[in-house]
């Protein structure tokens, strides 16, 4: 297949004042499509996959490679359109013109939010010194997700001092790992070869998930320590893996040296598999890996300064913060709303505040967060599972509730006791995208806390939730022993509309319907 578009540009001063790529229109006998992720055209104006059929498209690429990549048109009327070639390019339609908007495979998640990659490969081109920046995900979704930055320079520089360049202009999750080359391999075409990259740090690494690929240093450990020392630090090496950054010591602080929301829950799982009990409080308080090992190894109470976390119910008030949390946690980082992106708006979470909100406040389940200062950091929105508001939404996040629904409807009518005031619902939880990830563990602790808390001074019988998210599923399985009622993988449903919202998710996105008794 040739060049299936063209863009006739006035002149080059319009051409320096472009900020994106205009594609332009399809050439004869050719047909361009943006769909979503379902194979649907997309809404004007909004993103979409580029995809192309038509006379020049060819059947296939030499040996059969890549046969995901040509599929049935189900939007064809003719027969020379029948096929469909996947480009691999998000684009958009403004005033008439095909604008490109980047790759598919350049979208990743990054504890929860989203990022493209080639935004930050901006950032760090964009450093003087650099000659060239390639910016990769290794083990996208995986717990060992690294964000790398491989960089050639034309002068002294280290890949700390770039770090560190880098955490001056990009939020704290977007911060790649910067890696030194002396060159970039490339293909024979001349274009980056990015599996070689992957390749070269997964080698230098030690290709596996052995612990010594990542230095750790005793220093500071007294004898009797020396055993609880050694679980410690090989149990951060093994979950921090390849995104582990600079040597574990007693001197380490988790959180600047790899770790994030989930992985802290899963160390503290890992721990306390091993027979080192240390709560969450004690974990994220703690400066170092060394008060961290202090808290496992001390026969007496290690003080925890508690967080300074206080909850108020919900209020008329605080419903424009409430909207802006749930709006920027569920559009921007929520899992399972990530396949149906295109399809969905900010507007359409506001619909749904604005639909629950008088319930909300009528039913006083629900409430925020406040740090010391006052700032409200989080909030949660809970009702009484049998006694839930109709409310009519008219935006695709009715998919959404249709499948949990779904899921947690027959445990909720077959399973669990009846009546109204017997089962709590914790329906939404968001904390604010300011928080670092060692205070969002710590804002999302507090509410799990609060929500039990609630849950018995209301005499509720207990609480049921379902959690999309690695995250609450961690904390409610390892920490607060929540029953798990019900693991559905989520790619398997299959909506009113006899389609799959979420037929792309990887096999092991899951949906855990969990219960959990107070009294």
């Amino acid at each position: 297949m040739g060049d299936v578009t063209y863009y006739v540009v006035p002149g080059l001063n319009e051409l320096k004042h472009m900020d994106k790529v205009a594609i332009g229109v399809p050439i004869d006998n050719t047909a361009i499509y943006l769909l979503d992720q379902q194979f649907r055209p997309v809404k004007s104006g909004d993103v979409g996959e580029l995809h192309v059929s038509g006379l020049n498209l060819a059947a296939g690429y030499v040996a059969g490679r890549d046969p995901d990549k040509f599929v049935e048109n189900p939007l064809a009327v003719d027969p020379a359109h029948a096929k469909l070639y996947r480009t691999g390019d998000f684009a958009r339609i403004e005033k008439g013109i095909l604008i490109y908007e980047g790759r598919t495979d350049s979208q990743v998640k990054v504890r929860g939010h989203r990022v493209d990659l080639s935004e930050v490969e901006k950032a760090v081109a964009a450093i003087e010194g650099i000659e060239k920046a390639v910016v990769l995900c290794y083990n996208p979704g995986e717990m060992n997700q690294s964000l790398l930055a491989f960089v050639t320079t034309n002068t002294l520089m280290s890949e700390h001092q770039i770090e560190a360049i880098l955490k001056e202009k990009l939020t704290s999750y977007m911060v790649p790992q910067v890696i030194l080359l002396e060159s970039i391999p490339l293909l024979v075409n001349g274009k980056t070869d990015r599996q070689a990259l992957l390749k070269l740090y997964e080698n230098t690494n030690n290709n596996g998930h052995s612990i010594h690929e990542v230095e750790m240093n005793y220093d500071g450990v007294c004898p009797s320590q020396k055993e609880a020392a050694k679980v410690l630090f090989e149990t951060v090496a093994s979950v921090l893996s390849r995104s582990a950054r600079g040597v574990i010591s007693v001197n380490s602080n988790f959180y600047e040296i790899g770790g994030n929301s989930l992985n802290s829950i899963y160390t503290i799982s890992k721990l306390n598999e091993q027979g080192y009990h240390i709560s969450i409080g004690d974990f994220i308080s703690a400066m170092d890996l060394g008060e961290i090992l202090l808290r496992m190894t001390s026969d007496t109470k290690v003080y925890t300064q508690p967080p300074a976390y206080f909850s108020e119910p919900l209020k008329p008030g605080y419903k424009d913060i409430a909207t802006d949390m749930i709006t920027l946690s569920f559009y921007h980082k929520a899992d399972l709303e990530q396949w149906i992106l295109s399809e969905l708006s900010e507007a359409d979470y506001r619909e749904l505040i604005d639909a629950i909100w008088e319930p909300l406040l009528e039913k006083n389940l629900s409430f925020v967060v406040k740090s010391e200062t006052g700032k409200i950091v989080g909030v949660a929105l809970n009702f009484d599972a049998r006694d839930e508001p109709e409310v009519e939404i008219k935006s695709k996040l009715t998919v959404i509730f249709e499948f949990l629904e779904a899921i947690e409807g027959p445990i909720r009518d077959n399973q669990l006791p009846p009546g109204k005031g017997v089962v709590l619902h914790a329906f939404m939880m968001a904390t604010h995208s300011s928080l670092s990830p060692k205070e969002n563990v710590a804002v999302m602790q507090f509410m799990e806390d609060e929500v039990l808390k609630l849950a018995r001074e209301r005499n509720f019988t207990g609480i049921l939730t379902t959690n999309t998210s690695p995250l609450t599923q961690q904390l409610g399985t390892n920490v607060y022993q929540y029953q798990n009622m019900c693991d559905y993988q989520v790619n398997q449903y299959v909506a009113s509309d006899n389609t799959k919202p979420f037929g792309l998710a990887p096999d092991d996105q899951r949906a855990i319907v969990h219960w959990k008794p107070v009294k």
